[in-house]
């Protein structure tokens, strides 16, 4: 079967492998939809960190690199194994990545996120998405709701071509799990009530899951909470926009301190969610903490970063880190999707097939990093094959590459 395997920095390949075998308490699937995410940018741009290194295995999987990548994804049951009654061939499914002992004080305290032997499927062994099959735990495994379609839907005729407006594609559970979690953890009122002030900074896909994450927790959606984004790139700012932030700073442009003042009315936010991970981003986001305030730190750090210790002692501030989601994160978003409390779909500005990955996947999240936001790879060449441009809305345009 087809597979995409990471040997190392700037080095990836679609080779042949052997089909994966079912064992028992495992699932086998079929994936559909593969999204590329930010992290498997990182291990191409700069070499193994998540993903083992030759002769450092990982403590669970025991794999090193090669490894075949793709951890958001959904698909089809193919095969279930002994002891597994609930799902039968052909189900529609999507799959929690997540790699966890089960054994470690963490586990112990269903803090399975924070696990001290963690890792990722698509990352530290187990096959990925980015295959033709791929078997996994049953514990991984979430079956869709009838309403949430591993297709797209609302297709409407347009300039001689059919567009598609993506509406619910489950493949996106994985990266707004990411930030319904860390909206989770805030500290602030559940359902999260009007007059709340939220920051975001960054406008990429955590960023934007992030403010689908909000709205979905808010305790009213006719008065919903302030919600605020920090983000350069004209286009992001214009997906934030859509997406449900009522304001919207170009940091390179604007004071965001000042600004974040003048919307709060001088008291600052409650919370700064940070999914950018940059160091003047996070000396602005201090200061537009309102006393007692929290920030929650989403991003990965590339580099170590510093804190203003006396900001957070005499304001009585708070840092967190919050790391990945849980296990009942992905039902709270599968719940949202079917509700329609979150309808992502319009986070894809790219849809490619495996054999251009490469060209019209990583290098376009380089190349045009200020235009793309998510990327999905249709594994199984689902999508209409006449499908040629998807383009509308504010967001800067969506196209399907076919």
């Amino acid at each position: 079967m087809r597979a995409l395997r990471y040997y190392g920095k700037g080095d990836i390949r679609l080779e042949q492998v052997e089909e994966p075998r079912v064992r028992p308490g495992w699932v086998k699937v079929k994936p559909a939809f593969v999204g590329i995410c930010g992290t498997d940018l990182h291990e191409y741009l700069g070499g193994n960190n998540l993903i083992p290194k030759p002769g450092h295995p990982h403590p669970i999987t025991q794999e090193t690199s090669p490894v075949t990548l793709g951890h958001e994804f959904s698909g089809f049951v193919e095969e279930t194994g002994d002891g597994i009654t609930d799902l039968h061939q052909g189900e529609r499914v999507c799959v929690q990545p997540t790699i966890y002992c089960n054994d470690c004080d963490s586990c112990k305290r269903n803090m399975h996120n924070a696990c001290t032997r963690n890792g990722f499927i698509g990352l530290s062994g187990w096959g990925g998405g980015l295959a033709d099959y791929i078997a996994v735990p049953r514990s991984a495994v979430w079956k869709l709701p009838e309403n949430v379609s591993l297709e797209f839907g609302g297709k409407f005729y347009s300039s001689s071509k059919w567009c598609l407006w993506l509406l619910t594609n489950p493949a996106l559970v994985e990266p707004l799990a990411v930030g319904f979690h860390a909206v989770s953890i805030a500290p602030v009122i559940h359902p999260i009530p009007a007059g709340t002030a939220l920051l975001v900074l960054g406008g990429g896909p955590i960023g934007l899951s992030v403010i689908q994450a909000i709205l979905a927790q808010a305790d009213s959606s006719d008065d919903p909470p302030l919600i605020v984004v920090s983000e350069p790139s004209k286009a992001r700012q214009n997906f934030a926009r859509e997406f449900g932030a009522q304001h919207v700073v170009d940091p390179l442009r604007q004071d965001l301190v000042t600004e974040v003042q003048k919307l709060t009315g001088g008291r600052g936010c409650d919370v700064v969610l940070d999914a950018a991970g940059v160091q003047s981003g996070l000396d602005e986001a201090m200061q537009c903490l309102r006393a007692g305030g929290t920030v929650v730190n989403i991003a990965v750090w590339e580099k170590r970063a510093t804190l203003e210790m006396n900001q957070l002692t005499f304001r009585e501030r708070a840092y967190i880190g919050c790391a990945t989601y849980n296990n009942q994160d992905f039902g709270h978003v599968l719940q949202a999707m079917a509700s329609g409390r979150i309808r992502p779909g319009a986070m894809i500005t790219r849809m490619i097939d495996i054999e251009d990955i490469e060209d019209k996947g990583f290098r376009a999240l380089i190349e045009e990093k200020d235009t793309q936001v998510k990327i999905m790879v249709d594994m199984g060449r689902i999508r209409r094959k006449d499908s040629a441009v998807v383009v509308s809305g504010e967001g800067g345009g969506r196209e399907v590459v076919v």
